[in-house]
């Protein structure tokens, strides 16, 4: 009867089932020592970024994870510090009137002389002056250089320096010439000073115009100044 029960249905499931155990038991005693180095070790964010147990990001500086990202923000705010001190917002970003009169109007910061503004095509400048400004933008300049328009220093590609290349944007500002190689820039841009600056401020103030939002405005181009009509 004993003999009976231990070879009865009973008695082989339970057999199964302690052995089933018994086999993940043994295997979780093996795997253990992997799992340790597993949970120990770094693992991977889906962009790549090596993660610690405590979640934080471990990103060397040459990799091109958070190292380089920290560095390039260091860049973009380094150019946003260059271009507030270099007041490249007193003429290329338009003027509105605000509580205590005119201000620049940061919804369009940068972006040059507005093209709905249209200005005579040669002002006359009076008697001992030497020169006019767009009264309402603060964005176009007239003078015995002609009249010329604060241009768009967004990135956008049609309007702005979208397609300039930090090369182009260097070699502009070294030699005065439009992408370093055009006709000359007139005033009253006064790039003869930043010509000065370094390679690595440049470059800085390049890579923070390249993060400003994009503002589709197309200036209007130089004007050299008229020739006067000979008498007939």
């Amino acid at each position: 009867m004993e003999l009976a029960r231990r070879n009865g249905p009973l008695h082989r499931l339970m057999t199964v089932l302690y052995s089933i155990i018994a086999t993940l038991a043994v295997a979780f005693l093996l795997a253990l020592p992997a799992l340790m180095w597993t949970g120990c070790s770094r693992s991977a964010t889906a962009d790549g970024t090596a993660l610690d147990t405590t979640g934080a990001r471990v990103v060397a500086a040459s990799d091109g994870g958070a190292g380089s990202t920290d560095a390039a923000g260091s860049k973009v705010e380094r150019g946003a510090y260059m271009v507030t001190i270099g007041g490249c917002n007193d003429c290329h970003t338009p003027l509105k009137m605000g509580e205590k009169g005119p201000e620049p109007d940061m919804s369009r910061m940068l972006s040059g002389h507005p093209e709905t503004l249209q200005l005579p095509n040669d002002p006359k400048v009076e008697k001992g002056w030497d020169g006019m400004t767009a009264a309402t933008t603060g964005t176009a300049f007239h003078g015995g250089w002609g009249t010329s328009f604060a241009m768009n220093l967004t990135p956008d590609s049609l309007t702005g320096i979208g397609t300039w290349t930090e090369e182009m944007f260097i070699k502009t500002i070294r030699s005065g010439k439009h992408w370093g190689a055009g006709r000359p820039i007139m005033p009253p841009m006064p790039w003869f000073n930043y010509a000065k600056l370094s390679d690595e401020d440049i470059s800085a103030v390049y890579a923070y115009l390249r993060s400003i939002p994009p503002i589709v405005n197309h200036v209007q181009p130089y004007r050299p100044p008229q020739q006067p009509v000979a008498a007939k």
